[in-house]
């Protein structure tokens, strides 16, 4: 039996059952709710789910004709849909220990972001799988336009916001936290200073839910869809830009993995970037 829930806690659910056709989803729609390169979600039969708690603590927001994407009102971690179709697809990164399955293959790589490399050697599909496939739905282009300055959205385009490309660290966060306020393998963010970012539209729908305990741990989400968004973290001096919420190209991706040492045992690192324990020296 497998366990599984949101950051906060307050979702929790359990599957009793075996997980199946886990795949890395490069689409721009699962990097914008999961704030994340790429979001990895498997199937389990719908009988085999048992919500434990918080059913009444998620929203939904329709991403695509008859899809709808859950999420925790609490702490905005992505979590199973409520839906009744007769399998549930699970964000692999908000179960807890090892889920057993391992990733099959890349699926919307023709989507994926310009500043993430694939390093494994797992089959890459532009859509779908051939043997399974499903719909496919254009999203509209976002204003990516340069001028020296950053463009980015949630996924229901109600929040938006600029950034100056002035980054002083961009980390790929390897942390359980992380890892659970993303439902996702790891997490891109880039820092800049508080003043290079500033929201356009929509800061009144933005959600900012601290870790109870935690020195700087926060996460900004969107009300209406749950996108994982930026934050100023005036603690720290710095503006916390999850890459997976742009719609411009940064120019640059990860210079580093952190806190390797608590990686997703169902996820392997294969690039050839620098991998710390915890923090870089």
């Amino acid at each position: 039996m497998v366990t599984g829930s949101c950051l906060c806690g307050k979702v929790r659910w359990t599957i009793d059952g075996p997980l199946t056709d886990m795949t890395h989803c490069h689409c721009s729609m699962c990097r914008k709710a999961h704030g994340a390169p790429f979001a990895t979600y498997a199937m389990a039969a719908r009988d085999a789910v048992t919500w434990l708690s918080g059913e009444d603590s998620t929203a939904t927001w329709e991403s695509s004709p008859g899809i709808e994407r859950a999420f925790c009102v609490e702490c905005g971690s992505v979590v199973p849909s409520p839906d009744e179709h007769p399998e549930v697809e699970m964000p692999v990164g908000g179960l807890d220990g090892d889920p057993g399955a391992r990733p099959q293959a890349h699926i919307f790589a023709a989507s994926a972001a310009p500043w993430h490399v694939f390093a494994d050697s797992l089959p890459r599909h532009d859509t779908w799988p051939a043997m399974t496939p499903g719909p496919v739905v254009e999203q509209p282009p976002r204003d990516g336009a340069g001028g020296g300055v950053l463009h980015g959205s949630c996924l229901c385009d109600a929040i938006a916001y600029e950034a100056k490309p002035s980054f002083r660290a961009v980390h790929n966060c390897h942390c359980s936290r992380c890892r659970k306020a993303r439902a996702a393998a790891h997490t891109t963010n880039g820092f800049v200073a508080l003043e290079d970012l500033a929201f356009t539209r929509g800061e009144e729908r933005l959600k900012i839910w601290r870790l109870p305990g935690a020195r700087y741990f926060a996460q900004a989400f969107c009300t209406g869809c749950g996108s994982i968004m930026p934050r100023h973290d005036p603690a720290r001096g710095v503006a916390v830009i999850p890459f997976g919420s742009l719609d411009s190209d940064p120019g640059c991706g990860a210079e580093d993995h952190i806190f390797v040492g608590f990686r997703a045992p169902w996820y392997e690192i294969d690039d050839h970037l620098p991998q710390f324990e915890g923090m870089p020296p």
